[in-house]
């Protein structure tokens, strides 16, 4: 049986309890066991430090290769009353409460040559995204790693825990700004403007919220923070971000409120952007 890396003693940052632990680490040398896995880590909540006792466990297992779904299901399956295995909606995962702690698992698995790259394509090549760019970066920096076979993950954890490149935070900011306003043409604060206009209240809620990635992306870009993904994105700016747009937090509220206008989240909108570059434009003076 496969023997958990460093002896598990990375898992002391997860806070499980005493009567927890056995079961997990059972649960984790079972993932270890499987053919091709080279790396099994704990993401999410717990691994960041702000889970509870009610958390999802998100367990990351990095293969060389896909894994059929009829061996997941045969790992699974003896140790859940309730599981989804195979469905693969947003990639290879699978979805079942755990009988033993009764914590439901989230468990991805991830090829290790497709994280690789990913992580590289950020890191050394400074490739920016619509939104969401460093949100891998900051999955892998607060990785709980708990099985590695020849220190592959650990080595690449180790990397983006060096200085934010410039590069990387320039492209992004460059990048989304041109996606929120600043493009001649189909900037996501025109399409809201068409959309208003027609009172196609889906189209206005769907480019808010892609000016909104790209809002938070610049942001925390600019802070030379990782963008901790879908989740805690106000609270991460306000606990981490040490420069943050005039009027934030109000802005946010109005703008995401019940029963806000939208032509006042227009204006909003508009109000965000100027504060935002404002805070790039004082950037670049320094």
């Amino acid at each position: 049986m496969n023997q958990l890396w460093n002896n598990g003693s990375e898992t002391d940052r997860l806070g499980l309890s005493d009567a927890e632990k056995a079961p997990f680490a059972e649960l984790l040398r079972a993932y270890a066991s499987l053919e091709d896995t080279v790396a099994v880590a704990i993401g999410g909540s717990l691994a960041s430090g702000e889970g509870s006792a009610s958390s999802d466990m998100d367990i990351y297992v990095f293969v060389r290769k896909d894994l059929p779904a009829e061996a997941r299901e045969k790992l699974i399956k003896p140790l859940s009353s309730r599981y989804e295995t195979g469905g693969d909606y947003f990639g290879p995962g699978d979805e079942f409460l755990y009988d033993a702690m009764n914590r439901e698992c989230d468990v991805m698995y991830w090829s290790t040559a497709w994280f690789t790259d990913t992580v590289k394509s950020s890191w050394e090549r400074c490739q920016p995204q619509n939104g969401y760019t460093t949100a891998f970066l900051y999955t892998l920096k607060n990785f709980v790693i708990v099985y590695d076979t020849d220190g592959w993950l650990a080595s690449l954890r180790d990397m983006v825990q060096g200085e934010y490149p410039e590069d990387l935070m320039r492209n992004i900011v460059s990048r989304n700004l041109m996606l929120m306003k600043d493009k001649p043409f189909s900037s996501y604060y025109e399409q809201i403007e068409k959309a208003v206009r027609k009172n196609d209240l889906v189209s206005v809620n769907h480019r808010i919220a892609a000016f909104l990635a790209s809002y938070f992306d610049a942001l925390f870009a600019m802070n030379r923070i990782f963008h901790p993904g879908e989740k805690r994105q106000v609270s991460h700016a306000l606990k981490h971000c040490f420069r943050l747009p005039a009027d934030f937090k109000e802005c946010l509220d109005e703008l995401l409120g019940i029963g806000t206008p939208a032509d006042r989240q227009l204006v909003l909108l508009e109000r965000m952007f100027i504060s935002l570059k404002k805070v790039w434009q004082e950037i670049q003076g320094e």
